[in-house]
């Protein structure tokens, strides 16, 4: 059972891995295709890491800590560029 859920939540992060690079030829804006990425490097990533976890216990306090700050990290990195990338106008000019 372990290993169904490791293998399923890996071929799960790579498929959101796949996913989110396959919108970066779409052509939406450029901050729809990096909201996109964003969003799915993160879960996909996580994913990874959740079955690395059920695959090495032994390992869970560094793959728990890799799955907070990649959580934390993407999130922020991925709204810092998203509002670099945007046109907007300075609201105190």
């Amino acid at each position: 059972m372990i290993n169904f859920l490791t293998y399923f939540c890996l071929i799960l992060g790579l498929i959101f891995w796949v996913w989110g690079t396959v919108y970066l030829i779409s052509k939406r804006s450029p901050l729809y295709k990096l909201h996109t990425l964003t969003v799915s490097d993160t879960l996909g990533s996580i994913a990874i890491l959740v079955g690395l976890l059920w695959k090495i216990p032994t390992e869970s306090p560094l793959l728990i800590l890799g799955i907070i700050f990649l959580a934390i990290w993407n999130t922020m990195l991925g709204y810092v560029l998203a509002y670099s990338s945007s046109n907007r106008k300075n609201v105190n000019e």
